[in-house]
């Protein structure tokens, strides 16, 4: 008697696998200490597999004169997360170039990588401005938003916000470019290679 040998194929399950994708978004100019520590809590509390770090092209809340060219945050964005396999660069606000908006963007990364489960990062005092997002309810269809608790910030909310804790590290993109433009050290408030950059490119003097 021959014993025929069966392949059996795999579960259903194991290939519908959604492989869950944290977002932060954000001008970065420049990027900084306190984005990555936010980012790295953030994945590590709710066991997000990557946390892509976008910039935006021309921010829809931010005057774009303040910010330098796309080119130099880019750069400065991917010398930040070189040593962190966890973190990797989110390119598309700066192809599409013009102003970002977070709903067409999810829209775009839903179609390329519909296995994907994403995690959009933002501070507790951006969650009060939810209601005036473009097109914030189908947003929610697309992406579950995750809010960074902000003292003085309340957290109260009609959305669904994910809220996490995340210890306060008082640094801001603002701080920086007026200390070096007071020509004032920036050294522990960005990754080395950061600050190497700016130097070497004369950002923000």
């Amino acid at each position: 008697m021959h014993s025929e040998k069966v392949q059996t194929l795999p579960k259903l399950k194991s290939l519908n696998k959604r492989k869950k994708i944290g977002i932060i978004g954000g001008t970065f100019n420049p990027i900084h200490n306190g984005h990555l520590f936010i980012a790295d809590q953030v994945r590590s509390q709710l066991g997000l597999e990557k946390v892509y770090f976008m910039p935006d092209f021309i921010p829809p809340h931010v005057d774009h004169k303040d910010a330098i060219d796309a080119d130099d945050r880019v750069n400065m964005v991917n010398l930040a997360i070189n040593d962190n396999d966890k973190f990797d660069i989110e390119m598309l606000e700066i192809i599409n170039r013009g102003k970002s908006y977070t709903y067409n963007t999810m829209v775009e990364l839903k179609r390329r990588h519909p296995d994907y489960e994403y995690y959009f990062i933002i501070g507790g005092d951006m969650v009060e401005y939810l209601p005036k997002w473009y097109r914030v309810d189908d947003l929610f269809k697309l992406t579950h938003f995750v809010g960074v608790r902000r003292e003085n910030y309340p957290m109260s909310t009609n959305y669904p916000v994910i809220w996490v804790d995340v210890a306060k590290l008082d640094i801001s993109s603002t701080l920086i470019r007026k200390l070096v433009s007071n020509h004032q050290s920036i050294r522990y408030l960005v990754p080395d290679a950061v600050l190497k950059y700016i130097k070497e490119h004369h950002l923000y003097e």
